[in-house]
């Protein structure tokens, strides 16, 4: 598999990623974020995971590793303020960090 294939499968990915969460969201939310701000907001999500060291943290014994989601939120909230994408609400933002969340659980449980 190529570079652009990879770059395709990850755009099905956010894609699938993006329809879960709205589906996840509440009814008042599901309208309320474009499909660019879902994009923004897993990208996000992905860089915290990576300079958080979350991704090199080591499992308890029953295989899970603790997820702050609060942190989450709080990294999404302060960049898009910083990037000037907008400011959100962090317990709207908490909705999608738990979309995306249960999303990835329900990948592991395939």
């Amino acid at each position: 598999m190529g570079l652009e294939d990879d770059f395709l499968g990850n755009d099905v990915d956010d894609e699938k990623t993006i329809e879960y969460i709205k589906n996840y969201l509440p009814q008042e939310l599901k309208e309320k974020f474009s499909d660019d701000e879902f994009y923004y907001f897993l990208d996000l999500i992905d860089e915290y995971y990576s300079e958080s060291g979350v991704l090199d943290a080591q499992p308890d014994e029953d295989g899970c590793i603790e997820i702050d989601l609060g942190k989450i939120v709080d990294y999404i909230v302060k960049e898009a303020h910083k990037d000037e994408v907008g400011e959100y609400d962090p317990e709207e933002i908490l909705f999608i960090v738990q979309g995306e969340m249960e999303y990835t659980e329900s990948l592991d449980e395939e």
